[in-house]
This record gives C-alpha cells, structure tokens and sequence, in this order.
C-alpha cells in the first residue's frame, strides 16, 4: 500500500469527506462513517443530507435537507480543506442525487457509492424516483459502487441466489458505470463472500460468517473504510480487502444496543 499520506507528528491526517445522513442512535449513517475513519487514521469530514429519528428497533422518522444546504456545506469543507477521498450513503431524493452528482463530478478525488436503498430493519431510505438520478447521474462517478444484493436488484433488476450470481449482478451494476463494482454477498446463506470487479479482473472477498445479530451500520462502515484507505494511497482492491478486514472484525464485535439490532463494534481495533 502507498502510504505516501501517512503523516508525520504535527500534519493532518488524510481527508476524508462522508456524504449522508444522520443515524441518531449512532449505529450508521453519519456517525458511523466518521467513527470508521477516525478508527482508520484518517481526519473525517461530513455533509449531512438528511436528519433521521432512528434507533435499535428501526427509523421512525426522516427529514430531507435542502439541496442549498448540502450544496454550501460540500464547498465550505472542499474549497477550505480539501480532500482526498469521499463516501456517499443516503440521498433520498433525486433531486439531492443530482446535486451531489454534479458535486462530485468535479470534485478531482475519488468516491465511494453506498447507493443506499433501505435500513437494516427494512425501512426506505430511497425514494422510487430516485432511483434513476442513481443510475444516470451518481453511479457514473463513483470510483467504487457498493451495492448489497437488494440494492443490486432495485438498480438493475438482477436477483443474486447464490454465489455464481455475483458476477451477472456485477457487470449490470459496472454497466451504470463506475470504475469498480463490490457487490456485497452478506445476504447469501454460508460465509460472507463479496466480489471486487472493473470488468476485467475479479477480486474475491471471503470471511467466515459470525453468529451475531447485531450488525447495524455494516455497509455504511465497509463504504467508508474504503474511502478511508484510498485517502490513505491504497490502490482501490487493497482497499476494499482493507476494508473488508476492519468490517469483519467490527461485526464479530457488534453489542446489543437497545431492544432490537444493536451496532457493529468500529473501535474495535483501537483497543489493540
């Protein structure tokens, strides 16, 4: 990994802006992002879409910012501080899509999509007429798109089974136009197998599936720990098996929160 951004004693760290929403009971969204960058060496910024009331049991309410105010808080932290890696998550209107898509057309560094479709507990975060600002506008900006199987099915209408499906689910995704596809295959029965792909070569990522229930805030943590080693210099398969170690490491040591789905576990590598 080039780690031409590691700083010395006194330098900010590598940059990292999150574009998305609140999750008040902190297990995803905003707050997750930023936890995982911190965790990851890396100075976490934010853009917040949306305010949600949500909490172990599900999403009781949601708010869509202005497009003015997301726009003023993106250039007020790029055109000052700069960057060098951004994750996206949710965007829950198409309006807001095409806002941030124009945002990051030009904003020179590269971004993660976490197209965002529902919560862990099965709550819309998306509405049905966004989805196409997604695939026209935001899709072809991404450096990496990280779509989970229901996501890959609302986008493309490809539904994966079973594993040798990854690949059909892959190329449709790659079609809308990103450099890079990581379809996430948590949904599947067996252990935890993502594939990395640009269309040429493929990256397999496995890990053994652990008996916890308490995995709220995984994609939003696998999408920025992502962000976090590029902004870092890695190149973006090392990345994405970066981030797929933290990942997995924050689910073994996700904690009942609440009466419901508690969180995955991001400090968990800072206590050595």
């Amino acid at each position: 990994m080039d780690t031409s951004r590691n700083p010395a004693p006194g330098q900010a760290p590598p940059l990292v802006l999150t574009v998305a929403g609140s999750d008040s009971g902190g297990g995803a969204g905003i707050q997750a992002d930023l936890k995982t960058m911190l965790a990851l060496g890396t100075h976490g910024m934010s853009v917040l879409t949306a305010v949600t009331a949500q909490n172990s049991r599900g999403v009781q309410g949601a708010w869509e910012l202005p497009g003015e105010a997301v726009r003023d808080q993106f250039r007020s932290v790029v055109d000052d501080i700069g960057v060098h890696a951004v994750k996206t998550g949710m965007l829950s209107s198409a309006a807001l899509v095409e806002t941030v898509a124009g945002l990051l057309a030009d904003c020179g560094a590269p971004v993660v999509v976490d197209p965002v479709g529902v919560s862990k507990h099965g709550d819309p975060l998306l509405a049905p007429s966004a989805l196409d600002a997604v695939r026209t506008k935001l899709l072809p900006v991404a450096t990496v798109a990280t779509p989970n199987l229901p996501e890959v099915e609302q986008l493309t209408g490809v539904r994966v089974v079973d594993e040798g499906g990854l690949r059909e689910a892959a190329a449709a995704v790659l079609a809308l136009g990103p450099r890079w596809a990581l379809v996430k295959g948590g949904h599947l029965p067996g252990e935890a197998v993502d594939l990395l792909t640009d269309g040429r070569a493929e990256h397999w990522l496995r890990a053994p599936r652990h008996d916890n229930r308490h995995t709220h805030g995984t994609g939003c943590t696998l999408a920025a720990a992502t962000a976090a080693e590029l902004a870092k210099g890695a190149r973006v398969p090392a990345a994405v098996a970066a981030a797929k170690e933290y990942v997995t490491g924050a689910i073994a040591g996700g904690f009942a929160l609440g009466s419901g789905i508690g969180p995955v576990d991001h400090a968990w590598r800072l206590r050595g």
